[in-house]
């Protein structure tokens, strides 16, 4: 039984005369190379065959935002200009970090960019579908609610109802029947 060690990429495992390389690992020049940081494992086959060295890694890789990719996040502050998003998720999978995201007036809408005012879109507390256009700048990635399925996708109304859309640019409350703006995502 070989005791599990930690190891880095390009750390020396062994020879590829002795083992048999697995996932995490590479050959060069017959010698055996980790090739992520993780943990050091050796797998005995049966057959008579060599046993497999692998390197697994510690912790699973947490989603990060890239441009093109859909992301799930809500409004934390809105500003004249932008509002802010907490990203959550990316594609299908949960944010293990914490990125933010911000959505510009001029990234609101395809059309009519010059009549967006971002209180009539979003409001904290909104959670929104955004795709990621440019990773922005130190603080945040850009994001786009410009297509018909971006936007928002679940608002609470002032009276504490789940606010159903109405219109591309329309909620209601369906205990008061209030009528809010917000930048609607079309339902799937």
């Amino acid at each position: 039984m070989e005791t599990i060690t930690a190891v880095t990429p390009g750390q020396r495992l062994g020879y590829a005369e002795d083992y048999i390389s697995g996932a995490g690992t590479y050959e060069r020049d017959g010698i055996l190379y980790a090739s992520v940081v993780g943990l050091r494992s050796v797998d005995s086959n049966m057959d008579g065959e060599l046993p497999t060295m692998t390197v697994s890694r510690e912790k699973e890789q947490s989603a990060v935002p890239e441009v093109g990719s859909v992301i799930t996040g809500k409004v934390i502050r809105v500003a004249p200009h932008s509002a802010l998003i907490a990203i959550m998720v990316v594609g299908d999978t949960p944010c293990r970090e914490d990125f933010a995201g911000t959505i510009r007036t001029q990234d609101v809408r395809a059309v009519e960019k010059d009549k967006v005012k971002i209180i009539n879109s979003f409001r904290p507390g909104d959670i929104v579908r955004a795709e990621v256009i440019s990773l922005g700048d130190a603080r945040s990635y850009y994001l786009s609610t410009a297509k018909n399925e971006l936007g928002v996708i679940f608002a609470t109304s002032v009276a504490g109802a789940t606010m159903i859309p109405i219109s591309w640019q329309e909620m209601q409350c369906p205990k008061t029947k209030t009528i809010e703006y917000r930048k609607c995502a079309k339902p799937f």
